[in-house]
């Protein structure tokens, strides 16, 4: 594998990448880390003769309890104390990403708009020749499920579901401005695993912030993956919540790794506010949450095996969570 020619730009202010990727419209590519879109380019997937390096732009750095930079760097929110103790829950999301390696390099904004994955996409270009190319990469069809209208390729990040509990907005910059969108607006649920984001063409993801009211959450975020060192998520499920007296204050759940975006189960959580969350309970929303699931079979898995741990990981995740609240 290697990387084509391309053409490397390095702005210093958010205005100027901006200018670029609208200049080099459909031309372009924004490089943060680099972990999961160098890879792609070496397999010749969706190669542009333009990257803009993000790297020498201060005002995408920066990390506090209220705001967090797109370009710190993985490793270092992991090891930051005061967010893991305010915020256990993204502690957890962050530290079961990839490799020790790959976090040292890797971004949070990296990972909020990490390429979806498939069987039939992430191959090698000799690979994929060999079968037929596929609708996220050259060729007209899906593999998956047969048909020529929808990718099924699925997202495959870690922090936006823990990050979708505590009601995390983000900050855009683009060719029109700046405008700021909860998280969960940021992935369009009406699309697929091509068109899986709302960002406007040359728009660039500048910064995560946190409101105040997430501070008093405990979430937790649970994980499955085939090989626990470094394997991207099969199935991510982040809860938060507050508990008065045993009874639910509030509550947030969201699933990732199984759709071709990350999904907040508000429908299912909030008849449960002000209740007492009794075992029973608990069974009853993971297999709510189970059933409105439908993973193919794109990744190692199979998807019935899938979409059952759902509930299983659901229970685990409220079960951590309430004990964090407790302590």
């Amino acid at each position: 594998m290697h990387l084509d020619p391309f053409e490397l730009h390095r702005p210093t202010t958010v205005e100027e990448a901006v200018g670029l990727a609208h200049d080099l419209a459909g031309r372009t590519d924004f490089v943060a880390g680099g972990t999961d879109l160098l890879p792609n380019y070496k397999m010749h997937l969706n190669v542009r003769p333009h990257l803009i390096a993000l790297e020498d732009i201060p005002e995408l750095r920066g990390r506090s309890l209220a705001r967090i930079g797109a370009m710190e760097r993985l490793a270092d929110i992991e090891s930051d104390a005061a967010l893991a103790r305010v915020y256990p829950g993204l502690a957890d999301a962050v530290g079961e990403v990839a490799t020790p390696l790959v976090r040292s390099s890797g971004t949070v904004g990296g990972n909020l708009l990490v390429e979806t994955r498939c069987f039939f996409f992430n191959q090698s270009l000799f690979w994929r020749s060999s079968l037929g190319y596929c609708l996220k990469a050259d060729g007209d069809k899906c593999h998956v499920v047969p048909q020529k209208e929808r990718c099924y390729a699925t997202f495959s990040g870690d922090v936006a579901p823990v990050l979708l509990v505590l009601d995390a907005e983000v900050e855009v910059a683009g060719p029109s401005g700046r405008r700021r969108i909860p998280l969960a607006a940021l992935y369009d649920a009406t699309g697929d695993g091509i068109r899986r984001l709302t960002l406007a063409p040359g728009e660039l993801l500048v910064a995560v912030h946190l409101p105040e009211g997430a501070r008093g959450r405990r979430a937790r975020y649970k994980k499955l993956r085939v090989r626990p060192s470094y394997d991207f998520p099969e199935l991510g499920v982040a809860v938060a919540g507050r508990w008065d007296a045993g009874r639910v204050a509030s509550m947030h759940l969201a699933v990732g790794g199984v759709e071709t975006y990350p999904r907040r189960f508000d429908e299912l959580t909030a008849p449960l506010e002000g209740c007492a969350l009794s075992d029973t309970a608990v069974r009853g929303l993971a297999e709510a949450v189970m059933r409105k699931l439908r993973p193919v079979h794109n990744t190692f898995l199979l998807p019935d095996y899938r979409r059952r741990m759902v509930e299983v990981y659901v229970r685990r995740a409220i079960a951590e969570a309430r004990e964090g609240a407790a302590e």
